[in-house]
């Protein structure tokens, strides 16, 4: 084996990626995050790919191949077809060295996306391989709220958490908040948390143009909920708050625009929406392009983020960091990211709700002018802060 093949100063996974571009899925936030990953690290990094039986370190030439595969298939437009048969290419040329197993030679693994850390004899392979571990760690919410998310997922979750704690030379958190809930998961355990750092994740700019046309009439104040249709968003909540407002208010009520694909243990919510008469003042619009989205964030009153439960939480700040109000639940995590900008209110109170978003669709609101003040010195996380405290963090262990 040459040296060449093996000399990357970094190994990178890529597992949950391909997959991803495979199936043709819309990016969530940790698949933009991999793929912040994927841009900055590629130019020094061989791929990881982990498979149940077997994990690999790419070559370098077959690593480079598969990067530039993955970042083009990630672009907007971008063919699911043209991925599968770039990727079916590069496996029928570099297919017979996936045999071979390469030296992790010390390096760092740096592993952004929870993907396959679950599969048993994983430990083994890490010990077998001299890699050494750094977990970007999204979240424990599989854990900590089980009925949110699939079947199984709290037990494949731990074992995730489990192989990160037990394997790992580093980990990253996206929060403290995230933090503090491995470090209760790992003394609940009875293990040590590995050195750990936390390095908040940079955001997309929304392309929202105040001063363009307005795509919905004048007279219709709007509210937005962004995100997949699953339990811990919270659907539920806001459409029996809407259901309320509606039998108080009417006409005069404000519009519920729900952009995301439907997911997951939400069919209470889907019901609701299949066979209730909103009269039109809740639209379901499933997922939308870059374009669209921000017409209709543009001329909203706030973006509603009623969540159980988030790691990060990446479209509060993408929102705050365009300009755009946000009405959220009072989690710890979004004080942390965000402070005193946002409405930040409980769960507990469906009224307080109601009346917030009351103030907030009048015309002249001095409620919501306060938030749009406050928005004035808000100072969203970038990747370049992201990357130099990974780097930084590297450099300590």
């Amino acid at each position: 084996m040459s040296d060449k093949e093996n000399s990357a100063p970094l190994l990178l996974d890529v597992t949950r990626l391909i997959w991803r571009r495979w199936e043709g899925v819309r990016p969530t936030g940790i698949d933009r995050i991999c793929d912040a990953w994927l841009e900055h690290f590629a130019p020094r990094s061989q791929a990881v790919i982990i498979m149940r039986r077997r994990q690999i370190i790419l070559p370098l030439r077959a690593s480079q191949a598969l990067f530039a595969a993955l970042i083009a298939g990630g672009r907007a437009g971008a063919s699911v077809a043209t991925f599968r048969r770039d990727l079916i290419l590069i496996a029928l040329r570099w297919g017979w060295r996936l045999l071979r197993t390469l030296d992790g030679k010390g390096r760092y693994w740096l592993n952004p996306g929870h993907t396959g850390l679950h599969i048993p004899g994983l430990a083994a392979w890490v010990r077998q391989s001299d890699v050494r571990p750094v977990y970007l760690i999204h979240d424990l919410i599989p854990i900590t709220h089980p009925e949110t998310c699939r079947a199984g997922e709290d037990a494949k979750h731990t074992a995730r958490m489990l192989t990160a704690l037990q394997t790992g030379a580093g980990i990253i958190a996206n929060s403290q908040d995230t933090l503090d809930t491995l470090a209760n998961f790992a003394s609940g355990h009875g293990l040590p948390l590995p050195p750990a750092c936390v390095a908040w994740p940079g955001y997309e700019r929304l392309q929202v143009e105040p001063d363009a046309a307005p795509s919905s009439p004048p007279h219709t104040a709007t509210f937005v909920i962004l995100g997949t249709i699953e339990g811990r968003k919270n659907h539920a909540f806001l459409l029996s708050v809407w259901r309320r407002m509606l039998a108080d208010l009417g006409a005069q009520c404000p519009q519920l625009i729900i952009i995301g694909r439907r997911g997951w243990q939400a069919d209470d919510v889907f019901a609701t929406l299949d066979t209730h008469d909103f009269q039109g003042k809740v639209v379901e619009m499933g997922a939308l392009d870059d374009a669209a989205l921000a017409s209709i964030l543009r001329d909203a009153r706030a973006l509603l983020f009623p969540s159980l439960a988030e790691g990060f939480g990446m479209p509060l700040i993408e929102a705050l960091a365009a300009g755009i109000p946000v009405i959220a639940s009072d989690l710890a995590v979004f004080r942390e990211i965000a402070g005193d900008v946002p409405e930040l209110l409980s769960l507990d109170d469906p009224i307080a709700w109601m009346a917030v978003v009351n103030d907030y669709a009048r015309k002249g609101s001095s409620r919501r002018a306060s938030q749009v003040e406050r928005l004035g010195v808000f100072r969203a996380p970038d990747w370049r802060d992201h990357f130099a405290r990974v780097y930084a963090f590297l450099e300590t262990l």
